[in-house]
Order: structure tokens, then sequence, then C-alpha cells
């Protein structure tokens, strides 16, 4: 699985070397290929996909897979654009979840969500986690990768890293989120959404950031 992620990473050598760094540490520092791996075939949607580095790694693992990536950021799209050009199973836009719901409802058989969630302020995270249930077919996937709020020294050090690239660099853009939760408010909130949790995953072996992967199915 290595190799996958070497050959994504290398569809972004051309690009500004502010960029590449920005992906570099995103492919260091997340599990990605974790999260691939667990997605399964057919139409997927990658939401807030970024400099689309997992929709790159989703579409590389399997070319018969189709891959939407939308994310509210024009820049971090027009970068992912210009780098993922040379996959035709790649479709990427400037959008949000609510309005990509619009147009593929209950069509999709799988979304990821991942580091998206916490940005956004509480009172959104209900009719966002809606607007995913709403793009996928009775049985489809939801796969959801946050940050664990479990009041560890990890925990810390994620909060503190989401403030410099939110508020001191600008790299990342927030709604008035930032806020971490424990896993049973994340299983409480997918139920209240229309999931069935099949499995949660501690991922942070190995990482200095708490990652948790929900894997849930629409009901």
């Amino acid at each position: 699985m290595s190799g996958l992620m070497d050959q994504a990473l290398k569809l972004y050598a051309h690009l500004p070397a502010s960029e590449r760094f920005h992906v570099h540490a995103r492919a260091s520092s997340a599990p990605l290929l974790a999260v691939a791996s667990r997605m399964p075939s057919g139409t997927v949607a990658d939401i807030g996909c970024g400099h689309g580095l997992l929709s790159a790694v989703m579409a590389l693992a399997v070319p018969e897979r189709r891959v939407l990536g939308v994310d509210l950021d024009e820049r971090k799209v027009h970068w992912a654009k210009q780098a993922l050009s040379g996959l035709p199973n790649v479709t990427l836009d400037v959008g949000s979840v609510e309005q990509l719901a619009k147009t593929q409802p209950h069509t999709l058989d799988a979304v990821v969500v991942c580091d998206v969630l916490y940005l956004l302020p509480e009172a959104k995270w209900p009719g966002f986690l809606q607007s995913v249930r709403g793009l996928l077919k009775p049985g489809g996937r939801f796969l959801l990768k946050e940050v664990e709020g479990d009041r560890s020294w990890k925990h810390a050090k994620a909060l503190a890293q989401e403030w410099v690239m939110v508020s001191l660099l600008g790299r990342t853009k927030a709604s008035g989120g930032m806020v971490l939760k424990p896993r049973v408010d994340g299983v409480r909130l997918l139920r209240d959404a229309g999931f069935e949790v099949r499995e949660v995953v501690g991922l942070g072996e190995g990482y200095t950031t708490p990652h948790l992967l929900y894997d849930a199915e629409a009901r």
C-alpha cells in the first residue's frame, strides 16, 4: 500500500513547493491508506477533499471506482484539479455536502469524510451528517475519520496543530469549530442521523494524533 501512496504523491510533483509540502505533510500525518482500504467500489464521494490526496489514492487503488471530490476551498480544489487531471475516474469541484446531496440524492455507494467535521460548529454536525445520509443508497457505506477527543496529550497536540494551520497560517478553513469529541458522542450522532455503526477503529498507532475511524452503513 505504501507504493500506492508514492504513486499518488507523484501526481503533485509539478505543483508549487508550498502546495507539495502541504500534501506530503498530509500523507505522513494521517492514515489515509487505512481509510482508503475500507472503501467499497462503485461511485464514492470524498467530502472536504482538499488537495485531493485521498481521492487520488482511492482512484488509483481501484480504477473502476468513480470518485467525486468536493471542497469549499477554491485554492485547494484548483491545485487538486491540476494534480489529478490525468485520472479519468476522478471529478473534483468546489462545493459542499449539501450542494452535492441536491444533485446526487441516494445515488452513491459510499462517502468518506476525513478530518472535516470537527472544523464545523457543533450545531451544524447533525445537518451535515444527514446530508451525507441523503447521498447514499440504502446500505451505502460511510467512513468518518475524525480526531478523538480523549483528553490525552495527543488530543491537546492535535488541537494546537490545527490552531496553527487554521488561525495562524490560514492553510485550513474552519467555520467556528475545532471541537474534538469522544467516540461515544460520535456513535450517537451517527445513529441519530440514520446510520448503523458497524465498527469504530482507532488508527492512532504510530501517529502523534488520536485518529479514529467510524465505519457506518446507511439504514
